[in-house]
């Protein structure tokens, strides 16, 4: 019968044929949760396949119930297609010819139903998965607006949605990627919004992956549809947990991939600029929407450059106006100012992951601990001067007002990479280091091929104007979206 997914088998008229090629392809009788359950439809054998856990047990016990009371003629008389047509009175039903569609179905959830003597099945779709409730997202909260946010089930994010795009023009298209895990990858656009090109360029791209799994859903998917260099860190997709968010790029002519198992979507075509934007500006009125903005780029401004640049001062005091010489410590210390930023830097990461690791309950705690003792007595002993102790920390505050994630490491990374170079060759250093990391951003490119940097390089006042300002909502035209 073949081992493989590649070998397409027809379905038999014989039952048990049928079960014998399920029993090799699904494991029945080897793992527990794939359940294949005989009873009689009439007087007809009859055979439901299913995963244990998957099945809404009040909808099976209705069509067992349905099936069952069936006599002998009118078993006789319905052929699969009367079947659904008269007695199976559930939505979501289709028909199968094929083991490896059956196979692809119970995989995928739902329940497989076949009769001795017909060579088609019945695929119902009574699925349930075990879901959490469409919490805000933590990197992504908000002081007002929607409290929702997208779940790890492909089908309720869809519907989250469009609940708020009511548009027919909104299509989702579904497909499976990884020969073994067949995630389930939805591709959405509103029609006339998306670029077509671009459009058939991420389906060529979806159907040419060869992978087994998306072991780590849409992180996985993107390494494998954006192909860049090794050394460079800024991301070419945006990602939201934020239904609302999700909408309005879709609005805005992009394409949003969500992949099963996962409560985040991937936003392309994306530039610099979409990981500088927040809902927090649009829930808010435009003025303070903009000084709101302002704010962030100042944190990650300070978070690129504000510790390379002092150190730079520091190493550098005679370029200083008498009225900044309090920029620099009074007292260097025992340790050299360049060796204190690195420790306090990899001290900060560290810190950082040991808050994932650590219980809710403790990681307060470990905050503190981080934050005041551990740093209070480093200046104590004499191994850091508070000054860089106040650096980092004001770093960090801009690292943490960046909106995403990816974006604020990318930030994180480049101003490591300056601060060697800074620490290493002084202003030469510095000069290089700012070179080399425009030249690494002036030559990244976007999903569709374009410039990273627009509307800024190549210079497009109209959307940079949105951009530096939350303009009013009316005042928001569709040419000025990228």
């Amino acid at each position: 019968m073949g081992e493989h997914w590649s070998d397409w088998v027809a379905l038999s008229k014989k039952l048990s044929v049928n079960k014998s090629i399920l029993k090799e392809r699904l494991g029945i009788e080897k793992s527990f949760d794939i359940i294949g359950r005989e009873f009689m439809a009439g007087e007809k054998e009859a055979y439901l396949v299913f995963v244990d856990g998957f099945a809404k047990d009040n909808i099976m016990f209705w069509i067992l119930e349905t099936l069952q009371s069936l006599n002998k003629e009118e078993i006789t008389a319905h052929t699969v297609a009367t079947l659904l047509q008269r007695k199976i009175g559930y939505i979501e039903v289709d028909t199968f010819d094929e083991i490896e569609t059956l196979v692809l179905f119970v995989l995928s959830g739902t329940v497989a139903l076949f009769l001795d003597g017909e060579t088609k099945g019945i695929i119902i779709d009574a699925r349930q998965y075990p879901v959490r409730g469409p919490e805000e997202p933590d990197l992504e909260r908000v002081t007002r607006g929607a409290r929702d946010g997208l779940v790890e089930t492909i089908i309720f994010n869809t519907a989250l949605i469009r609940r708020r795009i009511r548009d027919p023009k909104l299509i989702f298209e579904i497909q499976n990627v990884g020969k073994r895990s067949r995630s389930d990858v939805v591709v959405g656009y509103i029609e006339d919004l998306a670029d077509p090109l671009l459009l058939d360029n991420v389906r060529k791209k979806l159907k040419e992956i060869d992978v087994d799994a998306l072991v780590m859903a849409e992180k996985t998917l993107e390494e494998l549809l954006i192909k860049k260099k090794w050394y460079n860190p800024l991301p070419q997709a945006k990602f939201t947990e934020r239904p609302d968010v999700a909408a309005a790029h879709l609005l805005e002519g992009h394409i949003a991939i969500i992949v099963d198992t996962s409560p985040s979507v991937m936003l392309l075509p994306v530039t610099i600029f979409h990981f500088t934007q927040h809902a927090e500006d649009y829930y808010q009125n435009p003025t303070v929407g903009t000084y709101i903005r302002w704010i962030r780029f100042l944190g990650m401004l300070s978070a690129f450059l504000i510790i390379p640049l002092w150190l730079l001062v520091v190493l550098n005091p005679e370029y200083l106006p008498d009225s900044l010489e309090f920029l620099g410590p009074k007292k260097v210390g025992n340790i050299p100012l360049f060796i204190q930023f690195l420790a306090l830097e990899v001290g900060f990461d560290l810190l950082r992951i040991a808050s994932i690791h650590t219980p809710n309950t403790l990681s307060t705690s470990l905050g503190i601990i981080g934050a005041l003792i551990l740093s209070e007595v480093a200046i104590k002993v004499g191994w850091f001067v508070p000054e860089t102790v106040l650096y980092i920390a004001l770093a960090g505050i801009g690292t943490f007002a960046t909106p995403s994630l990816e974006f604020a490491m990318a930030i994180r990374i480049f101003r490591l990479l300056l601060l060697i170079l800074t620490g290493l060759f002084n202003i030469y250093g510095f000069i290089a280091g700012i070179c080399i990391i425009l030249l690494i951003v002036f030559t990244t490119k976007s999903f569709d091929g374009k410039r990273f940097t627009w509307p800024l390089v190549p210079f497009d006042p109209k959307p940079l104007s949105h951009i530096l300002f939350r303009k009013p909502i009316p005042q928001i035209k569709q040419n000025g979206k990228r």
